[in-house]
Order: C-alpha cells, then structure tokens, then sequence
C-alpha cells in the first residue's frame, strides 16, 4: 500500500515492504502532494544479484532513488556517522571500515547525555533558507542507528586513520573529491553538475576538516575542541 512520508523535509511517496516500511514508519505523514514517489522494481534488481533478498533489493533500491532524487531538492547523502551535540550536528565521513562509527562513539562517551547519532551511515544533507541541515532517514546501515531529525550542521570531517591525532581545515579540490567518493553520483550531465552546485554551496557554508585520528578518547578530544570552537 502506498503511503507518505516527510524525509528531509520532502515528501516521499512509496510503496514499500519488509526492513525499508519497518524503518520508515517514524517519518510517516498524511497525504498531501508528494514531492517524489519512488518505486523499486527489486525484482530486476535480485535476478542481477540473486544473493540479497527481496527485502535486501527493495532496500538498496528506495535508499538509491531517494539520495538521487534529493540532489534535485538543494541536498545530498554523505556516507558518514552523524552526532549531535547541543543541537549541533558534526558528520564523520571516510570509506567502510575506517572507524568513523567508532569516532563518534567517542564523542557519546565524552558529551554523554548532551550527545546523541542522527544517523550512523548515510545521513541526508539539505539548505533551507539559506541553512545546511542534517537529517536522519530510513537508510540506516546494518545497525538501523537513525532518528527522526532536523539538525544545523555545524562541522564536516573527512577521516583516516594514524596513531596521532591531527585535524586541519580542508577545502578545494580535495575537499570536493573527498566528497564525491563518499556520497551517489548519477551518471546524468545534469545530476553531476548540480552535485557540483551543491559542494560549492556546502564548502561555502559549513566548515569541513580532514583528521588523522586513532581510536583513544583523546581523538574526540582533539577533533571536539578544534570543530566547536568555529
């Protein structure tokens, strides 16, 4: 059964089944004119990779058509770890495997109850009036960590990993490409440059660093001091 739903702010009109309704009943809404629907023709999708399951493929799919989509609505997905703290979001983004859950969960032992994820794995990022704002959404990674939330972005950071801990501001063209390789990027001419579009207003407005941390509190400490002090 179709139903509706507010994800970033935009209303997402989908007829979903199995993990992707689960995750999505905290962003239900009532009906009013969508500003999208998405539909997933998973089944396709399986006979290509007949090892995930119908759920596994509809999931992929309703996340994927969505993280496009919003690209045309001022907004874009990073494949990050979001916390809050204060009211102020600060993203962690690096590939899979390099410990960016795992530095945001030093920033929840440090700030305890003043902290909390918005999303662990693939946050949506939208301007409104002239703000950058972090969302969480239904597309939540393996471990489903995602709330029902609007927050100002307060601070991007690209990380490594090393054995000390040093943050910098980062911008230009490595800023952009480290943002590239870790958010959807269509393969259409007019997806890609209003990607481009999106990055320029994003690194005009937000402030985005590059860290090489290593997994003692001390790196939550380090990239803490230097994020919130902007």
């Amino acid at each position: 059964m179709k139903q509706t739903y507010r994800i970033a702010g935009l209303v997402v009109e989908m007829d979903t089944f199995g993990r992707t309704e689960q995750q999505a009943k905290p962003y239900m809404c009532e009906y009013t004119t969508p500003d999208m629907t998405i539909s997933a023709d998973w089944r396709a999708y399986q006979q290509i990779h007949p090892h995930l399951s119908a759920e596994e493929c509809e999931y992929i799919l309703t996340g994927a058509t969505f993280y496009k989509r919003l690209i045309q609505n001022n907004g874009i997905m990073l494949h990050a770890s979001a916390v809050v703290v204060d009211g102020q979001a600060y993203l962690f983004s690096a590939p899979s495997g390099t410990g960016k859950s795992t530095h945001t969960r030093l920033w929840l032992k440090k700030f305890g109850e003043r902290a909390h994820l918005l999303n662990d794995d693939k946050p949506a990022l939208r301007q409104e009036n002239g703000t950058w704002y972090a969302y969480g959404t239904p597309w939540s990674g393996k471990d489903d960590i995602s709330v029902n939330e609007r927050v100002p972005v307060a601070g991007i950071c690209f990380i490594r990993q090393g054995l000390t801990n040093r943050i910098d501001r980062f911008c230009g063209s490595r800023a952009v490409f480290a943002f590239l390789d870790q958010t959807a990027r269509p393969a259409e001419t007019d997806y890609r440059e209003k990607i481009m579009d999106v990055l320029d207003h994003i690194l005009d407005s937000v402030p985005v660093w590059q860290m090489e941390c290593n997994m003692d509190l001390e790196a939550a400490e380090v990239s803490s001091k230097t994020m919130m002090s902007v």
